[in-house]
C-alpha cells in the first residue's frame, strides 16, 4: 500500500502517456541503487571542485531528511563530470565541526541523473537541528544545516517559515534571499518558477545561458545557472526546503499536456515535459517518491509538522484542465464554470480533502501556486478574472470552499506564488455574496526578483481594494513572506525590498497580520 503522505499517480494516466516511460524507467532505477552498472569511481579526475552548485536538504520527518548535492565542477558546461558512477560519501552531524557523528554513508551519483545525489538520512531525532557534508574523492562539499520535524503526536510551541516564489535570473539579484537568511527560518517553502524557460537575452541584469530550453541538457543547464547565485545557495544550506513547481520550470501556461502555444502537440509537451520534469527532480531535495517516469511525476505530499501544522504541498500544473475562455482575465464564460474543469484533478482534490479532514494538526496549510480567492480585475460593473488562477477553475474552486465550510476543517490557511504581487485575502465562503464569511485565509507572495524593481502602490490599489473588499493588502514589490505559528495564533509579516536591479537593498516589513485559532478572519498585527 501506498503511504498516505506520498500518494502514487493515477496509474491510468501513466499508462495513457507510457511512450516516454519505458526509456527513462532503468536510468530512475539506477539513481536509487546502491549499486551501479560498471565501474564505480571512488577519486574521479575532475576538472574543478565538483561541489560548485552547493547543497540542500529537503522534505523533513521526524526521523529524516532529504540530503541533495550535484557535481557539477563545470555547471555550465553540461556539468563537467565522467560518464561513469561515482561514490558520493555522506555524513551527519550534531555539531557543524563533525566531532559527533549521528549517520554517516555513502551513495552512487550517476550520469543517467546528472549525478545528483539524494539521500534518505534515516534513524535521526525529532524537532531538532543538524549538519550535514558530502565528499568525492579528495573534495568535501559546503557544509549544510538541517532540521527535522516534531514527532507526530509532539504538541511544538511554534515553528517559523517563510515562502517565496518567482526568482527570475535576469530581472534582478536574489537580495531577498539574504534578508531571509538572518531570519533563521525553521523551514523554507518554494511555490514554483524556480527557474525561467527563456532564451538568454541581451541587456538585462543577469544574462541566461542558451537558447530556450527544451531538453533535459537545457534544463539542467539553466538549474545549474540559477544555483550559482551565493545567495540562493547559502538560503539552501541554512534550513530545509519543501519546494513544488508552478509553469515556467517546463513552459509558461501549459495544463497537463497542452501548451500555451497553438501547433505543439500533446506528445511534443509531454516530451519536453519529461526533461523538465527530470532537471527538476536532479537539482531539488525531493524523496525517491517523486522519481519521475517520464512526464510523469509525484510532487503532492503531506509533510506534518507534530500536531501544530501539516503542510499540503499541491501540484496545479500536471493534472489541471486547459486554461478557459482564451486564457487572461476575463468574465467567467460557461467553460470556466463547467463542473468537469479541474485544477488538481479527482485524486490530489480527494487525497487533500481526506488529509484535511483527517489531520491531527492544528492549522492546515495549503503550499501552492495560484491565487485562490476570486479577485475582478476590473472597474465597476464589468468584470475580469484571471483565467489560469482558480477562478478559471470555479467549480473546483466551489467544491474546496464548500468543502472546508459544511466540514468545519478548522484553520486552513492557503499559501501562494506566482502573480508577483502581495496579497492577504479572506476566502469567504461565497464569493457572490461578499458579506459572508470567511473559511479560510490566503497569502499570496511576491517574487523574489521577476518582474524587476516593483513598487508599494500598484497601478489601482484603491479600486482594487474598494471592488474586492475579501482584499486585506495588495503590494507589488519584490521580497518574501514571514510566517511564524503557535498554537494560539499566526502571525504572517510581508517582507519586502525596495529594488532588486542593483545589489544591497534594505528590508521593510510592509504589511502584518494575525490570524487566531479558529477563526479565518484577518486582523492587523
Amino acid at each position: 500500500m501506498p503511504s498516505p503522505l506520498y500518494p502514487i499517480l493515477d496509474a491510468r494516466r501513466v499508462s495513457r502517456r507510457s511512450f516516454l516511460v519505458l526509456s527513462t524507467s532503468l536510468a530512475a532505477a539506477s539513481v536509487w541503487s546502491s549499486r551501479a552498472i560498471g565501474a564505480v569511481k571512488r577519486y574521479p579526475k575532475l576538472a574543478d571542485h565538483p561541489f560548485q552548485i552547493g547543497v540542500a536538504s529537503g522534505d523533513p520527518a521526524p526521523d529524516s531528511v532529504v540530503l541533495w548535492t550535484r557535481l557539477a565542477p563545470k555547471p555550465l558546461e553540461g556539468g563537467g563530470m565522467p560518464q561513469e558512477p561515482v561514490e558520493v560519501s555522506w555524513q551527519v552531524a550534531d555539531d557543524e565541526g563533525f566531532t559527533k557523528i549521528a549517520r554517516e554513508g555513502t551513495t552512487i551519483a550517476s550520469p543517467d541523473w546528472a549525478h545528483s545525489v539524494h539521500v534518505e538520512a534515516e534513524g535521526l531525532s525529532p524537532d531538532r537541528w543538524y549538519f550535514y557534508r558530502f565528499k568525492v574523492g579528495n573534495d568535501v562539499s559546503p557544509v549544510g544545516r538541517t532540521r527535522t520535524t516534531p514527532a507526530l503526536d509532539a504538541a511544538p510551541s511554534g515553528v517559523k517559515f517563510a515562502f517565496a516564489s518567482c526568482q527570475h535570473f535576469e530581472n534582478g539579484y536574489y537580495t531577498a534571499y539574504e534578508h531571509m537568511l538572518a531570519e533563521h527560518p525553521d523551514l523554507v517553502i518554494h511555490l514554483g518558477d524556480y527557474i525561467y524557460e527563456g532564451p538568454g537575452r541581451e541587456n538585462q541584469i543577469r544574462k541566461h545561458v542558451g537558447p530556450e530550453i527544451t531538453t533535459v541538457e537545457h534544463y539542467r543547464t539553466r538549474h545549474a545557472q540559477y544555483k550559482t547565485d551565493a545567495a540562493l545557495q547559502a538560503m539552501h544550506a541554512a534550513a530545509p526546503w519543501l519546494v513544488t513547481w508552478d509553469d515556467h520550470e517546463v513552459d509558461n501556461n501549459y495544463a497537463d499536456a497542452i501548451s500555451e502555444e497553438d501547433g505543439v502537440s500533446p506528445e511534443t509537451l509531454l516530451e519536453r515535459r519529461a526533461h523538465g520534469y527530470q532537471a527538476y527532480y536532479e537539482h531539488m531535495p525531493l524523496r525517491k517518491s517523486s522519481l519521475p517516469q517520464g512526464p510523469n511525476m509525484q510532487l503532492y505530499r503531506r509533510v506534518p509538522y507534530g500536531r501544530l501544522a501539516e503542510f499540503f504541498v499541491l501540484d496545479t500544473r500536471q493534472f489541471r484542465s486547459d486554461q478557459p475562455c482564451g486564457d487572461g482575465n476575463k468574465p467567467q464564460c460557461p467553460e470556466a464554470l463547467s463542473e468537469q474543469r479541474t485544477m488538481l484533478g479527482e485524486q490530489q482534490r480527494n487525497w487533500l480533502c481526506d488529509g484535511l479532514a483527517n489531520t491531527p494538526s492544528n492549522w492546515k496549510i495549503l503550499a501552492q501556486q495560484v491565487m485562490f480567492a476570486r479577485v475582478d480585475r476590473k472597474n465597476g460593473d464589468e468584470t475580469g478574472y484571471s483565467m489560469d488562477q482558480w477562478p478559471g477553475y470555479e467549480a473546483d474552486r466551489r467544491r474546496l470552499l464548500k468543502y472546508l465550510h459544511d466540514r468545519q476543517i478548522a484553520n486552513p490557511v492557503v499559501l501562494t506564488g506566482d502573480i508577483h504581487t502581495n496579497w492577504a485575502n479572506e476566502l469567504i465562503a461565497d464569493f457572490d455574496d461578499l458579506g459572508s464569511a470567511p473559511v479560510a485565509a490566503e497569502f499570496v507572495g511576491t517574487s523574489i526578483s521577476s518582474g524587476g524593481d516593483g513598487t508599494p502602490n500598484p497601478r489601482g490599489l484603491e479600486r482594487t481594494l474598494a471592488e474586492n473588499p475579501f482584499v486585506k493588502f495588495h503590494n507589488a514589490e519584490r521580497g518574501y513572506v514571514l510566517c511564524q505559528l503557535t498554537p494560539d495564533a499566526w502571525r504572517t509579516d510581508y517582507q519586502m525590498v525596495e529594488y532588486v536591479t542593483r545589489p544591497g537593498a534594505l528590508l521593510n516589513t510592509r504589511a502584518s497580520f494575525v490570524l487566531e485559532s479558529g477563526d479565518s478572519t484577518l486582523k492587523p498585527a
